[in-house]
């Protein structure tokens, strides 16, 4: 087995080399807008005054590499640049956007774990039968519904015909928690199939795993059944699902388009789809970097788990 510290070194200096990826691709996409990125910014009638303005902000006279090295400088300083619609700090989308987008989040995952553990573990213990059959067509079923489809059904039978929940999240701002049944529908769209990949996947490694020579071994030597399952075949079935949940949190955490324009949640999709529809490159440029950096990072903390959970794997970057 690989020592913990030079695998560590080695993890963190590949993630360092995919955070610089990141903004190396998000820099040549930008690049990539076909003709000049300040007509194109200035919308169908420009203006000379604008394009102008927009050229000299976004130095679009200087060479692309020094462009880049000065955009890299600022990420390295926290700098994510600066809108070119309303002239505000790129953090300052990203500091209002976060606070919705991790309360989503967060909500999520807290119900996910136990919810996906619960039924995968559910389904493993009953092989075969019922219960295992109902588990695993129910999850099948409710993860091929997408969420916006899913989100519209809900809506339309809570918020409309019953009248129990509020249909979207207007009129409450960025304070949600203060209004609870506004979260609802969105924390049910956003659990709906990442509980069922993940009940899934915990499902299949609880088999895998009950039916080890070392689960044998332990029953051999006495060892209670519910030991077993959870001492000893629950660990090593969480060792790839601890890989999925970092991406499922990845996944919640990165805007959550989708849920967060369907039921008008001021997160960062909202910013996102704003900044694109506006073609406010800096703060896409800003968010792409957040996203990228949030996902490397998780990928890292998901390994360092496996390596907890089954200690006798290796780990691959």
């Amino acid at each position: 087995m690989t020592p913990v510290r030079p695998w560590l070194v080695r993890r963190l200096l590949l993630g360092a080399a995919q955070t610089v990826a990141v903004v190396l691709l998000v820099f040549a996409l930008t690049e990539a807008l076909p003709g000049d990125a300040a007509v194109v910014l200035a919308g169908d009638q420009p203006d000379p005054a604008r394009i102008a303005a927009i050229r000299d902000t976004m130095e679009l006279d200087r060479p692309a590499a020094v462009r880049l090295l000065d955009w890299a400088a600022g990420l390295a300083h926290g700098d994510l640049g600066t809108s070119l619609v309303s002239g505000r700090p790129v953090n300052s989308y990203v500091t209002d956007g976060f606070g919705p987008t991790l309360l989503l989040a967060s909500l999520a995952v807290l119900l996910l774990v136990p919810a996906g553990v619960g039924l995968g573990v559910l389904a493993a213990r009953h092989q075969g039968r019922l219960v295992d059959r109902a588990i695993s067509t129910v999850t099948l079923g409710v993860y091929a519904v997408p969420e916006f489809a899913l989100g519209v059904l809900l809506v339309t039978v809570f918020a409309l015909r019953l009248g129990w929940l509020p249909p979207t999240a207007v009129g409450y701002g960025t304070d949600l928690l203060a209004h609870p049944a506004a979260l609802v529908l969105p924390v049910l769209v956003l659990l709906s199939r990442p509980v069922c990949s993940l009940a899934r996947m915990v499902r299949a490694g609880m088999i895998e795993a009950l039916a080890s020579p070392y689960v044998a071994q332990a029953r051999r030597y006495g060892i209670h059944g519910a030991r077993v399952r959870y001492a000893h075949a629950l660990p090593n079935a969480m060792a790839p699902a601890a890989q999925h949940l970092a991406r499922t949190v990845d996944w919640l955490l990165c805007g959550v388009i989708v849920v967060e324009a369907l039921f008008v949640i001021p997160g960062l999709g909202t910013v996102l789809m704003n900044a694109v529809a506006e073609r406010d490159v800096p703060v896409v440029q800003g968010l792409a970097v957040v996203f990228g950096v949030v996902t490397v990072v998780l990928n890292i903390g998901a390994d360092l788990v496996t390596r907890r959970f089954a200690p006798r794997g290796e780990v691959t970057a």
